[in-house]
């Protein structure tokens, strides 16, 4: 009795060490892993010119945005919960103009990758819907997969 009781125990302890390790969210998804550059943005209600043409980038946990000729803009982590409705998207930023944590939502179809955020405006919520009303401080941003 005392035998099984122990490897219960060892069981159920080894059990519960494994799910204490599952972080709750995940890095960016397998599926949003590559580069990405950014064909329509939008910021405030307004076109965002100066954000189409810049490249996003996920390899594992990390993202890094780079602008048209190739300069660092953001880098730092990344991690996404696919399974949320919609799915979110949290930005680490320790490199570059905007450093700090921002906030968002994300939708794959095919090779358009949608995300709408709060950066530069961290302070607002996470936004509920694609889209960068007037005065929301939000920014939407469809990238293309790019061409490897």
């Amino acid at each position: 009795m005392y035998r099984l009781t122990s490897a219960m125990c060892g069981l159920i302890l080894g059990f519960a060490l494994v799910l204490g390790s599952v972080p709750r969210t995940e890095a960016a998804e397998t599926k949003l892993q590559g580069n990405w550059t950014a064909t329509k943005a939008e910021r405030d209600g307004k076109p965002a010119a100066e954000i189409v043409g810049h490249r996003l980038s996920f390899t594992g946990d990390r993202f890094e945005i780079k602008d048209k000729d190739g300069k660092l803009v953001y880098g730092g982590t990344v991690r996404v919960d696919p399974k949320t409705k919609p799915a979110t998207i949290d930005f680490e930023s320790t490199e570059g103009a905007l450093k700090g944590m921002w906030k968002g939502i994300y939708t794959l179809a095919g090779d358009t990758l949608t995300i709408c955020d709060n950066a530069p405006n961290t302070e607002k919520p996470r936004p509920a819907a694609f889209e960068a009303k007037a005065g929301s401080g939000y920014v939407l941003v469809a990238f293309r997969r790019a061409k490897p």
